[in-house]
């Protein structure tokens, strides 16, 4: 973890917290030993992050091209 914080300008705490939501969103995975944790990234979720992301921008883009159509119309 430390060198993830090490660019950014929050503190190790910070992170951790950050590390810890990601964690419980099976984001990443974490692995202790001793005084090192190690995080991984876990593949399958960033999959189904873009699958919904991919949803969510043509949901908006139909609504968004249907309101542009309806303010041409008028």
């Amino acid at each position: 973890m430390s060198e993830l914080a090490e660019p950014l300008t929050m503190t190790l705490a910070a992170v951790g917290k950050h590390i810890t939501v990601l964690e419980s969103a099976h984001i990443i995975h974490t692995i202790k030993r001793g005084r090192v944790r190690t995080c991984a990234l876990v593949p399958r979720s960033l999959t189904d992050a873009t699958a919904w992301l991919t949803e969510q921008e043509q949901f908006w883009n139909e609504r968004l091209d249907a309101l542009v159509n309806y303010l041409e119309d008028q």
